[in-house]
């Protein structure tokens, strides 16, 4: 059976950090405060200059360098983002030309908020195993902070800029993508939402209408169930026991959202990879980022079983079990 194997991985991160105790002084919030129910403590913000697609193209070329392969050698590009640098042409388009891929790949944005990286592997793996595609490259990059409320202590403690990406390519054997399960409820739409968008037209804009708006408490309600019930769906579906999984690798959101999760599949933690205290909620990007972070620190091992997992606004939710 043909699947999509990860053959590298590559991310890149912001050089401005904002800690707690800088946003201590643009809002009521302490470093205690955000730590305690997040876990967080500094995420990175982009410079002015720097647009969604930057942070991209170095996250894929660092990708490309790991898997010792050239922007020729790529037959897909998919970004996963909710702040493209335009409305068209996509972000992924863009990136396809700045690393010289062949002309005529198809390049295309998935928008599914911070599951979008799981939406835009289950999508590439869906391209591979069909025989349209043989070596994608899979993105998410996001500028969230240009989105950010920064009076809004609710949202502005939570996020960070960054982006992470995977080269894959066809593989007759059995490690790869074994699964990939995508979910979507256009019903919580009120819950976690930006009340803008370009349809709306420019006479909707106001000073707040642009930026993200979320009712905590409900978000992370639903979130903790709904991932209880994808991580049961992903191991029932490939007849994989919970004891299996060497590595959780979820959506850095919230370090009590990730204990639950690791505590449903009865893992340590010491077997999750955490990266929201020093990254922030990073949406699309932020589980490449934790990939990455692990691979090229020698944590994660060829051979080993991973499941990674993420809920965003939208609802959406999904997850990949992938043998690396």
């Amino acid at each position: 059976m043909t699947r999509a194997r990860i053959l590298g991985t590559g991310s890149y991160l912001p050089e401005k950090v904002v800690t707690n105790h800088d946003i201590e002084k643009l809002v009521d919030t302490s470093d205690n405060w955000i730590r305690e129910r997040t876990g967080i403590y500094e995420r990175r913000v982009v410079a002015e200059s720097q647009v969604c697609g930057d942070l991209a193209l170095v996250a894929a070329q660092r990708a490309l360098e790991s898997a010792g392969v050239s922007g020729s050698d790529i037959d897909l590009v998919i970004v996963a983002t909710c702040t493209p640098d335009n409305i068209f042409p996509s972000t992924a388009s863009v990136l396809q030309s700045r690393l010289d891929i062949q002309p005529g790949a198809p390049s295309f944005d998935v928008s599914a908020a911070c599951s979008g990286f799981i939406y835009a592997l289950g999508i590439a793996d869906k391209f591979v195993r069909s025989g349209a595609a043989k070596r994608p490259l899979v993105v998410g990059s996001e500028t969230m902070t240009r989105i950010l409320d920064w009076d809004d202590r609710g949202t502005c403690v939570l996020f960070g800029d960054g982006a992470g990406a995977v080269v894959l390519e066809a593989s007759e054997n059995e490690d790869g993508i074994i699964s990939s399960h995508l979910h979507s409820d256009g019903s919580f739409e009120s819950l976690l939402y930006v009340p803008w968008g370009p349809g709306r037209g420019f006479s909707a804009l106001d000073d707040k209408s642009g930026y993200i708006r979320m009712r905590g408490n409900e978000v992370f309600k639903v979130a903790v169930n709904t991932l209880t019930r994808i991580v049961e769906e992903s191991l029932e579906s490939a007849q994989v026991d919970k004891s299996e999984i060497d590595w959780l690798i979820p959506h850095q959101a919230n370090i009590r959202i990730i204990q639950a999760t690791a505590k449903k599949l009865e893992l340590p933690m010491d077997r999750v990879v955490v990266t929201v205290g020093e990254h922030g909620n990073t949406s699309a990007a932020s589980v490449p980022i934790a990939l990455d972070t692990a691979v090229k620190d020698g944590r994660i091992k060829r051979g080993e079983l991973l499941l990674m997992e993420a809920f965003g606004g939208g609802f959406t939710w999904g997850s990949a079990l992938v043998r690396y």
